[in-house]
């Protein structure tokens, strides 16, 4: 007889769960039928012994296979982007859209902001009456109105990984490829998709730090999603500064805006065509991967992306012509005050997350869940590597509820910004490696 007790047992002794065993296990986390102690013994026992290959895949189907599972008849490939997490890193709202205006659709199930990183739903709700959370019925109408909806993930959603994950923090056992893995994949898996691009980002802003784990990661999210039946490609970023000058949720939706609307450029576009256009490519939608960049690149300058982003901002909620009157909208800090260098140098390196951090103590994330986040906090201007600055020059420009929050804010930034007596040499390239 197939129980959570026998099946302990056997992960305790090393044994090799079969996929029966994981499905069980996956069930049993969904309906309640596995406890809270033996949701940690389980995850305990995961991350001692781990999982091969093919157990890694049994276990984000049995994850993915816990809920709903949606379907999609919508005449074109169903496309998709997940991001490992990192500072600045809003590109969710460049290119969800940007996909849209080439012809794929993008039901894109989204997360919250925890720790360090920002998360696009939190971001999103920066924008006055846009509401995240919809049931399927609405989900459906959003995506076929304006190609594209950036949303929270319901309740029938992979369920199993939300027992799961919430053991993984108390029981020490977050840093599992193999969890991470299943997490991952199960809720993306569970949209429907006919492709993914994993951003896999890696550098001081990012959780992976050093490359080789990023490595790692990458390829076991590539392989397992393949494995599982959907065609993904996995692009490893430098996280070593902020993707954006700005972080904080209404500061990064500015920023996007200003992108949408051809004011700026850098390095949201160059990201998002690159993840875009392995996309593309990967659906039959472009000749091949420049192509699809290109594609992506074109759709950002001309305007269309920005037409679908207005569409979908009105469909879930958000101002009908919010491109046009962004700044009208977005909530706007008490304090706004210029960060100065206190010596003149060449900026050689970034702390992000130690940027990241100062914009949670700011009120603009969460430590836990339950915290309640200020969408109008945050940095902006923040300086770039390789730039040179000047005793007085802004770092960055703090944005917060309280004058003692910006002070302190402000230590933390100068602290986080190392200047130099001259250039750095060899800065990273944003794209490092794709791995198919």
């Amino acid at each position: 007889m197939t129980d959570a007790r026998s099946i302990l047992g056997r992960l305790r002794h090393g044994a090799t769960l079969g996929a029966e065993d994981l499905a069980w296990m996956a069930q049993g986390l969904a309906d309640g039928t596995v406890s809270d102690a033996q949701a940690g013994a389980f995850a305990m026992g995961i991350c001692a012994h781990g999982l091969d290959e093919a157990g890694r895949v049994a276990l984000t189907l049995a994850m993915r296979d816990s809920g709903k599972v949606l379907g999609w008849n919508l005449g074109g490939p169903v496309l998709d982007k997940h991001s490992t997490g990192g500072v600045g890193d809003c590109v969710s709202l460049l290119l969800a859209p940007a996909l849209a205006a080439c012809g794929a659709w993008v039901p894109m199930i989204s997360g919250r902001g925890l720790g360090h990183t920002g998360g696009t739903l939190d971001k999103l709700e920066a924008i006055p009456g846009l509401i995240t959370q919809h049931d399927e019925s609405r989900f459906r109408q959003i995506v076929h109105e304006a190609g594209c909806a950036i949303v929270g993930a319901s309740a029938d959603i992979a369920p199993a990984d939300k027992r799961l994950y919430a053991v993984r923090d108390v029981t020490s056992t977050v840093d599992s490829l193999d969890l991470i893995t299943a997490s991952i994949l199960s809720k993306k898996l569970a949209g429907g998709l006919d492709g993914l691009v994993l951003d896999v980002k890696t550098g001081s802003g990012a959780f992976m730090k050093d490359a080789d784990t990023a490595r790692a990661l990458a390829r076991a999210l590539v392989d397992t999603a393949n494995a599982a039946g959907c065609p993904t490609t996995a692009v490893i970023s430098d996280m070593s500064q902020p993707l954006a000058p700005a972080l904080g949720n209404a500061l990064e939706v500015a920023e996007v805006v200003c992108v949408l609307n051809g004011e700026i450029r850098g390095p949201l576009v160059e990201i998002s065509a690159a993840l875009g256009g392995v996309l593309l490519a990967n659906a039959g939608l472009a000749e091949d991967v420049q192509a699809g960049a290109d594609a992506i690149d074109d759709a950002i300058r001309d305007g269309r992306a920005a037409e679908r982003f207005g569409r979908m901002v009105a469909a879930m909620g958000g101002p009908v012509r919010f491109l046009e009157n962004s700044a009208r909208f977005l909530p706007e800090a008490n304090v706004i005050r210029e960060i100065t260098a206190r010596e003149s140098g060449w900026v050689g390196a970034i702390d992000g997350e130690a940027l990241g951090m100062a914009v949670v103590s700011l009120g603009g994330g969460r430590r836990v869940e339950s915290d309640r986040v200020d969408p109008a906090v945050g940095l902006a201007g923040v300086v770039r590597l390789g730039e040179h600055v000047t005793r007085g020059q802004p770092l960055a420009v703090v944005h917060a509820a309280r004058s003692e929050a910006a002070d302190a804010a402000a230590a933390v930034v100068r602290n986080a910004i190392t200047l130099q007596d001259s250039a750095p040499v060899d800065l990273p390239d944003l794209i490092l490696e794709r791995i198919d």
